[in-house]
């Protein structure tokens, strides 16, 4: 579980990033899961967008990719969901106390 501290960096950190996953139509499946685990083991932190046509509101995609994934909500904010999960290979970024 992240401090509110630990959100708090991530956002700052976050601020510079462009997402990289959108969330359309289709809504989440098991593909986009597969590579969004991937992405996370890879670089930590990522930015995911649900568009505007997505059939799903924005609190339901983000509950099942934190589910499907382990992943630790840092931020929801518009249509863009912000995301953390520790990686096991290549830890990059150092949480604060």
């Amino acid at each position: 579980m992240l401090t509110g501290k630990q959100k708090r960096f991530l956002r700052s950190k976050a601020h510079h990033l462009h997402p990289i996953f959108q969330v359309g139509k289709g809504g989440v499946n098991l593909n986009m899961i597969k590579q969004i685990n991937e992405a996370l083991e890879a670089r930590e932190l990522i930015k995911i967008s649900v568009l505007q046509n997505c059939e799903e509101n924005r609190e339901t995609v983000a509950a099942a990719i934190i589910e499907s994934t382990g992943a630790e909500l840092v931020q929801l904010i518009g249509k863009i969901i912000i995301l953390y999960k520790k990686s096991k290979e290549n830890k990059t970024i150092e949480l604060p106390g």
